[in-house]
């Protein structure tokens, strides 16, 4: 063994062994949240808990899909993420190959707001964004959740996109028009393949984040519960004196893997969209 070679590894093994402990660390919650949502309410309620359960039990579950509007809450959050993964994805793809290929007057003042926009907290324009739904009649509907995520994912994503369009040679949209292609073909045939990881990477941190949410959910939706989304669900599980925390982590659990499922089916593209995303 090399002398360099036996100074590099403990480095290594250090590194290594400092990754284990954060993905432990990060891995718990979830692994308690499943955990509970197995016990039975007893050991749930427990004052000494343990770290697991030798009488799994499903009623959590039961009382979970046993609530007459979960699947409706269920539909409600699918279609508000699809929505806007969709598009938020064509939307931040037209815009991040317009401000990448066209030179416009103001385009790096729009840049530079879209950044700016990111540094907003959601929850400083939560009570302007309700005025701002009453006056345009999208309260208590799907719409008024549709709205708000769409225009939180769109600066993050343009910014992302940027970075592929960017690196896309100009020389490859010239020879096209060569070959006879309008620009409506190269974009949508030749461009849009080449970005498409960027899509995806951008798609899962628009999903994640309208999936979760709780805050535009409660504050939006005031009367009309039957437009109300999964987190909301949690709800009914909450009580002032008697709190059912297994319900509430089995629901979360349920709530979880819509996430875990688009996240196995995309994953690959992901890696190499941010791979992507960090060399440009």
């Amino acid at each position: 063994m090399s002398r360099t070679a036996s100074r590099i590894r403990p480095w290594r093994l250090a590194a290594e062994s400092a990754a284990v402990a954060v993905a432990l660390a990060v891995a718990f919650p979830l692994y308690w949240m499943v955990l509970s949502a197995f016990k039975p309410a007893g050991e749930v309620r427990s004052a000494q808990p343990v770290p697991w359960t030798l009488n799994p039990s499903l009623d959590a579950f039961r009382r979970v899909f046993g609530q007459q509007e979960f699947g409706r809450y269920f539909l409600n959050s699918l279609l508000v993420a699809g929505t806007v993964v969709v598009a938020s994805a064509v939307i931040a793809f037209l815009a991040a190959t317009a401000v990448t290929r066209f030179r416009f007057r103001l385009r790096t003042t729009l840049l530079i707001l879209f950044l700016v926009a990111q540094m907003v907290p959601v929850e400083a324009l939560t009570i302007p964004m309700f005025f701002l739904m009453r006056d345009v009649g999208a309260l208590n509907s799907l719409l008024s959740l549709i709205l708000p995520h769409l225009a939180f994912s769109l600066p993050f994503a343009v910014w992302m996109l940027r970075g592929f369009v960017k690196a896309v040679p100009e020389a490859l949209e010239e020879q096209a028009v060569i070959d006879g292609a309008s620009r409506t073909r190269f974009l949508w045939q030749i461009l849009f393949p080449l970005v498409f990881p960027g899509l995806v990477a951008t798609s899962v941190f628009s999903f994640i984040s309208t999936w979760n949410d709780f805050l535009f959910a409660k504050s939006f939706i005031i009367s009309a519960t039957e437009n109300s989304t999964l987190p909301m669900a949690l709800l009914v599980f909450f009580d002032t004196e008697t709190p059912d925390w297994g319900g509430v982590m089995a629901a979360s659990t349920v709530m979880t893997l819509p996430v875990l499922v688009f996240f196995v089916l995309v994953h690959r593209r992901l890696v190499s969209g941010l791979g992507g995303a960090v060399k440009d």
